[in-house]
């Protein structure tokens, strides 16, 4: 029988709806995978839904092979991306595919050439869909689930982009904390004590009861912090705003914290419950049933283990200072002895660029450890 690949571009729901569940069949023999809430998948991909399609358009495709859907992409141009760093950078996300070069090329051709169209002039990725979402490709730490906004991949994955020809960029860890140990040294213990004694750094729970304000001046510490982070782009207003209001569900008060020099918010720290541990069994549905399973788990009967630590910073102007690092050390002492508190095992704190040796040595000084690897890949167009 002769094998027929054709590359399709999504164009109606039913297509989406086939884009988004093309990965449980590729992961059914994976008993790491989680499938994500499709519900959530949609409306990420919606430009009706996502303030990211107001700077950005994407195109998405699925690969057929008579007739059966067996590997999917998307291609991306974000014009922030070209604001900030002046370069013509497209971007690609959201790739699953069969074990088949011919299927993987067939993908990539497609968002290259459609990249090219668009006047762009090298390509990044995969982003699913930018760097404040799924960030990288999974190469190393197969053999355990994802956290919460974290990709899994098949181990062949890497070895289909590389004979496309893709190159590595960059290379993001994941840590992981087990909380069965002190976590601080005494000499960071002294170093916190010290830098505290004057009564200028404090921390602070989020205040629930002015949560929308507060989280806005997390992500605005988060803006600074990263801003000269590699790739780094902004939340905007509407993306924060939004942030704000999906991250509601999912935060803690005694999770998330920020740290005050002087009143003036400097650093902050967030501990989100491991969404996808929550929702492991629920195959991707929230409904009918699926929904108050989430609730009961979440919030009314909390038997959660793991959690992430997606957010965490320091202002610029205090980076590389003695009191910036206490200030981060004592954010992480008083989420994790939070997070244990209520239950918790261990945590991830992710993700870290390979070249960020100093936040690495930080998070190994307290008995972190890397335990999961993501590659970044580019290619000249």
């Amino acid at each position: 029988m002769t094998t027929t690949v054709l590359v399709k571009e999504v164009s109606t729901k039913q297509e989406l709806k086939t884009f988004v569940a093309l990965p449980a069949q590729l992961f059914k023999d994976d008993p790491n995978w989680v499938a994500p809430l499709t519900m959530e998948r949609m409306e990420i991909l919606d430009p009706k839904k996502n303030p990211y399609f107001e700077h950005a358009r994407a195109k998405l495709w699925i690969a057929y092979e008579n007739g059966v859907p067996v590997g999917r992409i998307t291609a991306q141009v974000d014009d922030l991306v070209e604001k900030k760093y002046g370069e013509k950078i497209g971007h690609f996300g959201f790739f699953d595919c069969v074990n088949d070069q011919v299927v993987a090329n067939a993908l990539l051709d497609q968002a290259v050439e459609w990249l090219k169209s668009e006047g762009r002039e090298k390509l990044i990725g995969p982003f699913s869909l930018s760097i404040n979402e799924e960030t990288g490709l999974l190469i190393e730490g197969f053999d355990t689930p994802p956290s919460l906004m974290m990709n899994h991949a098949l181990p062949y994955y890497q070895e289909l982009l590389d004979t496309y020809g893709l190159e590595k960029i960059k290379d993001l860890w994941a840590f992981y904390l087990k909380f069965d140990q002190e976590v601080l040294p005494p000499t960071i213990q002294k170093l916190i004590t010290r830098s505290m004694r004057d009564g200028k750094v404090r921390l602070r729970k989020i205040n629930m009861k002015n949560y929308e304000e507060d989280l806005k001046t997390i992500l605005d510490i988060y803006n600074d912090a990263w801003a000269d982070n590699w790739m780094a782009l902004p939340f905007t207003k509407t993306e924060l705003n939004k942030a704000v209001k999906d991250m509601k569900l999912l935060i803690r008060e005694d999770f998330t914290y920020i740290a005050e020099y002087d009143g003036t918010p400097m650093a902050m720290m967030v501990t989100l419950p491991n969404l996808n541990e929550i929702i492991a069994d629920m195959k991707g549905k929230l409904f009918p049933f699926g929904i108050f399973k989430l609730l009961w788990r979440l919030k009314l009967n909390p038997r959660y283990k793991t959690v992430r630590v997606p957010l965490m910073g320091v202002r610029k102007e205090f980076q590389n200072t003695a009191v910036g690092g206490a200030m981060a050390f004592a954010l992480i002492e008083e989420c994790r002895v939070s997070a244990a508190a209520a239950g918790c095992t261990h945590a991830e704190l992710s993700w870290v660029l390979d070249e960020n040796t100093r936040l690495s040595k930080m998070l190994e000084t307290i008995g972190c450890w890397r335990y999961k690897k993501y590659r970044m890949f580019t290619k000249d167009l």
